[in-house]
């Protein structure tokens, strides 16, 4: 479904992807791990075309190198952001009708599945986003980007700063994913979150992919989590 080969990608003069590949398949959950630097939100990025970047990324068979964010999305490719990019003055359900595709008959989701997945959703929809707590608007940019019906969501750090009934309701909302056939690349520092819902993890360290492996197969190798993801 998505496969990276040999990816390299630069900020400026800065090399900071050396020879990436991965692949995420149909229904998935991939974890990539690591710390802070070591390439994880560069990787999503450079597959959504935000950064300079050169070898393979293949969505379907179709090369992604050298197309545009709003091409890639258009192709079926979701991505929510780190820094919670909603539009702060605009209401919750205006943020939601923002994020829908048109063109696309037949989509897995609407208002009712996001409403039904967040209830606090619900109750605060005509509410401004700005004033929203950030668990809501982690909620609420992770709901944005699925009205989009997307059939891989990459998602950049959903549980930072949430209180753990927070974090256990991201987790539910990946499991959704899965049952809804969606793939999902998930970028996690928290260990925790991604052994539980994942497949697959990858962690990286230095720009490259250091382990891949089922979560049995990491939580068995306490090398690899000393040397690229204890702090």
């Amino acid at each position: 479904m998505l496969q990276l080969q040999d990816l390299h990608a630069y900020y400026g003069k800065s090399h900071v992807l050396h020879g990436v590949s991965l692949s995420v398949g149909e229904g998935e959950i991939v974890s990539l791990l690591g710390r802070n630097g070591s390439g994880r939100s560069t990787t999503v990025k450079a597959i959504m075309g935000l950064v300079d970047a050169t070898g393979s990324v293949r969505w379907r068979d179709q090369e992604l190198i050298g197309r545009e964010a709003f091409e890639i999305a258009h192709l079926g490719i979701g991505y929510v952001p780190e820094n919670r990019d909603i539009f702060p003055k605009l209401t919750v359900h205006q943020n939601l009708m923002l994020g829908q595709k048109g063109g696309r008959k037949n989509a897995r989701w609407g208002f009712d599945d996001m409403y039904a997945m967040f209830p606090r959703l619900k109750e605060r929809q005509h509410t401004e986003a700005g004033v929203l707590s950030g668990g809501e608007q982690q909620m609420l940019t992770l709901c944005r980007t699925l009205m989009g019906d997307p059939d891989l969501i990459m998602i950049d750090e959903p549980t930072e700063g949430l209180a753990p009934k927070i974090v256990e309701l991201v987790a539910e909302y990946l499991r959704e994913l899965q049952r809804r056939g969606i793939s999902v690349l998930l970028v996690e520092q928290k260990l925790t979150i991604a052994l539980e819902v994942s497949q697959r993890c990858l962690v990286m360290g230095h720009g490259q992919i250091v382990f891949e492996g089922t979560p049995s197969a990491l939580k068995a190798d306490a090398y690899i989590r000393k040397e690229w993801l204890e702090v």
